[in-house]
């Protein structure tokens, strides 16, 4: 029996059985016959999600096989990502014809369709999350007929498809709205938490900037990027950890060599920064002496999919990290009333314990989002356990 165990190692389980597919015939007879069996069937990609999306005791599907970047197009700045590919697999491709995504998210890890899939970011005020690429998709549907939608022939669905974690199709190429190929100068310092508050909204104006805040210590770390040298900012008040400058896809991600569980919200950018005060309170009064990570806070543009965490209002997130193989959940759940109480979204593909029924009532589309959702996949063929309870009231 194979065993399949996610990134930080906090989910395992034993599918019925991991296919990989070399072909779209394949993959098409494969959910047919899941359809006719009343089984599920989920793509996994490479595990880096905190939540149990890909969880099931029936097929997982795996497509390793689905790679290489496709029809290049420097004029619209458009190419087809397969998907299996990863984010640093596409990124490293889409450079050598000229092109490049507007961002990452902080690892690069993942497969480029899971991250467009569950709303993965980067940070930017000015930048949406990655899902904003997609601009169009060939998938299979919950029949097993190969679909193509694109922004062109059909925007309203192309909103429902943008972030949907896999519930309406399987992925099989996308066609992505790019920039040409661009360089990024990236600084870190070290500064203390009061001067990170006191500068946060002149920070925010550069091209990406986040921050780490350690409990232990109440120190910050700020983190910079912009496309020009000239535009990066001197800081005084901190000290420079770090200095590098390269290609987009070199730079915009960082190799992570310890694991661990996270939880991340998304709040409305008006809420965020009053969100992060009582969180830090908390934190500092009853968890200091058991986190030994940081907490992340990021900016991200609003965009419009129905059911996008940043959908139709400017955001930032904050994010709770926890050491892989250490006790979180405690911790993770003591901190999520805060952050709901200030209109927060989960993130999808992170920890979080919210069903169908609250969740319902932070997304102003939800019901168009489940009919869209229903109409690919009338037998809810690529819904586990996990995400009937996300999407179906029981």
């Amino acid at each position: 029996m194979e065993i399949f165990k996610n990134w930080s190692g906090s989910m395992v389980f034993s599918p019925g059985e991991i296919i990989t597919p070399e072909s779209e015939e394949q993959v098409c007879k494969l959910v047919k016959k899941t359809t006719s069996e009343g089984k599920k069937v989920r793509v996994v990609g490479a595990g880096h999600s905190s939540s149990p999306l890909v969880q099931t005791e029936d097929y997982l599907l795996s497509l390793k096989h689905f790679r290489g970047v496709e029809d290049p197009d420097m004029k619209t700045h458009r190419a087809t990502v397969p998907g299996g590919m990863t984010v640093k697999e596409a990124g490293k491709d889409l450079f050598r014809y000229g092109l490049a995504m507007h961002n990452t998210g902080d690892v690069d890890v993942q497969t480029l369709a899971g991250a467009i899939g569950t709303g993965t970011h980067g940070t930017g005020k000015e930048l949406p999350n990655l899902s904003a690429m997609l601009y169009g998709v060939r998938m299979v549907n919950g029949e097993g007929e190969i679909v193509e939608v694109n922004r062109d022939t059909d925007a309203g669905t192309m909103r429902a498809l943008q972030v949907s974690m896999g519930s309406c199709g399987i992925f099989l190429k996308m066609r992505l709205q790019l920039e040409p190929a661009y360089q990024l100068y990236r600084k870190e310092y070290c500064v203390s938490f009061k001067d990170c508050m006191n500068n946060f909204e002149e920070l925010k104006k550069n091209r990406n900037f986040d921050f780490y805040w350690y409990p232990r210590t109440d120190l910050c770390k700020i983190r910079i990027m912009n496309t020009e040298k000239e535009k990066m900012p001197e800081i005084s008040y901190g000290s420079l950890e770090l200095e590098r400058e390269g290609p987009s896809h070199e730079i915009l991600p960082r190799a992570r060599h310890l694991k661990f569980d996270e939880m991340e919200y998304v709040l409305p950018q008006e809420k965020a920064m009053e969100c992060f005060i009582e969180v830090r309170k908390q934190v500092k009064e009853k968890w200091r002496r058991t986190v030994a990570w940081r907490l992340l806070i990021r900016t991200i543009k609003k965009d419009d999919a129905l059911i996008s965490p940043m959908s139709e209002r400017e955001s930032v997130t904050i994010s709770l990290h926890h050491n892989a193989g250490l006790r979180f959940w405690e911790y993770f759940q003591a901190i999520e009333p805060i952050f709901l109480k200030y209109g927060g979204r989960p993130h999808w593909g992170k920890k979080h314990t919210l069903k169908a029924e609250q969740l319902k009532e932070l997304y102003p589309h939800w019901n168009r989002f489940q009919e869209t959702r229903k109409k690919f996949d009338p037998e809810s063929t690529f819904l586990t356990p996990y995400m009937n309870k996300l999407f179906n009231f029981e």
